[in-house]
């Protein structure tokens, strides 16, 4: 059966890919009101900013902040000046832009967009022109044989540069129509999985329920005769009141048996030893999202009473609310195996194959990640905004080389990411944490 990529309704951006791990949320669905204060962030947080971005703590919350203008923005934008609307991003020095193309409304839009504080950038095409262009794609993939078909292994739009993007396994043979004469071809990540973890062993005793689990802390889930390492997500709290953490979907050994007394279990890692049992999967989904709902054990359920993302064993950042990714905006994401690493959204709304499935409507970073940080919390500023769940560079010991290597076959690191919004959507009543 061949794979398709379904049409979307709100794109921005370019493409990319890697995989990692589960956790559930509680969250408010408005950002906060009140700018946090850049004395919050974890010291290991600013240094990964430093280091990874050269912006310090008040650029990175001041970005986060825009971006999240810009996201309201645009969400109204696309139903008042349809035929004029071409994205909304963040350029390199942090400026908010909206783009437009000619055409009626196109003066109102403008206006609305510079009294609402954003430089406009004129473009030639509107969304809705680069989404009929995506369709067309679609359809055309739809008719082709396999040989041709199976190489496409994601499409997207690169709101910045307004154009298309196919990501492709290998160009060589492959003509695309000429309605598509000029688009970006970019080639497609291999499939990452989690660490594995088949030689843990327990320990006596573990931590106590005192001691809080965060974002970003390991776990190992045991199922199907099976062991993976993943890290925490965001906590949350499901509709019931009763907490929860939000992970990959990917990290789940035993994915069919989910809410059932043979759901794969859960365990703290300490070191590369087993700690205390922390609960089991409740509810995993690998089907167009990657994503999975850690059920606490009664015993373990208060270490996940709280809104902390951060390195493991080190002070955590308070998440104050979620957000939508939005191109350019500065992005962190935090796991087991790489700890804090910084960079940007680089594409959103985007369908891209990741080994036998298709991520639908996730969003990309220049990030990177490596096996073990599946699973893990991406954050904007003090905001929640993504499950970690792909890269191309999964497969390295180090991001330094990871790095290199990339950089000499002309590409960058990759992370792919499932939006916390979509998390939320699909699980009435589930709330990321925010006290």
């Amino acid at each position: 059966m061949r794979r398709t990529f379904a049409r979307r309704t709100a794109v921005i951006g370019s493409a990319a890919l890697l995989l990692l791990g589960p956790a559930v949320a509680i969250a408010q669905a408005e950002p906060e009101t009140e700018p946090a204060q850049t004395s919050s962030l974890p010291a290991e947080l600013v240094e990964a900013l430093q280091r990874d971005l050269n912006i310090d703590a008040e650029r990175f919350l001041a970005d986060a902040q825009r971006s999240q203008d810009l996201a309201a923005f645009a969400e109204k934008a696309r139903e008042q000046f349809e035929a004029v609307f071409a994205g909304v991003w963040l350029d390199d020095q942090g400026t908010a832009t909206v783009g437009l193309t000619e055409g009626d409304g196109f003066e109102e839009a403008r206006k609305a967009a510079e009294d609402a504080g954003f430089t406009v950038a004129e473009t030639e095409r509107s969304e809705d022109a680069l989404e009929d262009q995506l369709g067309a794609l679609g359809d055309w993939l739809e008719t082709q044989p396999p040989a041709v078909a199976d190489v496409i292994r994601g499409i997207a739009i690169d709101v910045v540069n307004n154009d298309v993007v196919v990501r492709t396994d290998n160009v060589s043979g492959v003509e695309l129509p000429d309605f598509l004469d000029g688009v970006r071809v970019l080639f497609a990540p291999a499939e990452l999985t989690p660490e594995g973890a088949t030689d843990l062993q327990p320990i006596a005793g573990g931590l106590g329920a005192p001691d809080a689990l965060f974002g970003g802390d390991a776990y190992a889930a045991l199922g199907a005769g099976e062991g993976l390492r993943c890290s925490l997500g965001f906590n949350a709290e499901d509709g019931n009141g009763r907490p929860v953490n939000i992970t990959a979907g990917h990290c789940d050994p035993n994915r069919a048996q989910a809410g059932t007394r043979w759901a794969s279990q859960v365990h703290q890692l300490v070191g590369d030893n087993l700690g205390q049992h922390l609960g089991s999967f409740e509810k995993t989904v690998l089907d167009r999202s990657d994503y999975a709902l850690i059920r606490p054990s009664a015993e373990a359920a208060a270490r996940f009473e709280n809104n902390g993302v951060r390195v493991p064993f080190a002070a955590p950042l308070t998440i104050t609310g979620v957000a939508d990714p939005v191109v350019g905006a500065p992005v962190c994401k935090s796991g087991l195996r790489t700890g804090y690493s910084c960079g940007v959204v680089t594409a959103t709304g985007q369908n891209v194959e990741i080994g036998h499935r298709v991520l639908e409507n996730g969003f990309s970073t220049n990030l990177c990640a490596l096996q073990g940080d599946s699973g893990g919390t991406l954050v904007t500023g003090t905001l929640a905004l993504g499950i970690s769940s792909a890269s191309n560079v999964g497969q390295y010991g180090m991001c330094e080389i990871a790095g290199f290597v990339s950089g000499l076959l002309g590409e960058s690191p990759e992370l792919f990411a499932t939006p916390i919004k979509t998390v939320l959507a699909e699980n009435p009543g589930l709330k990321v944490r925010t006290w």
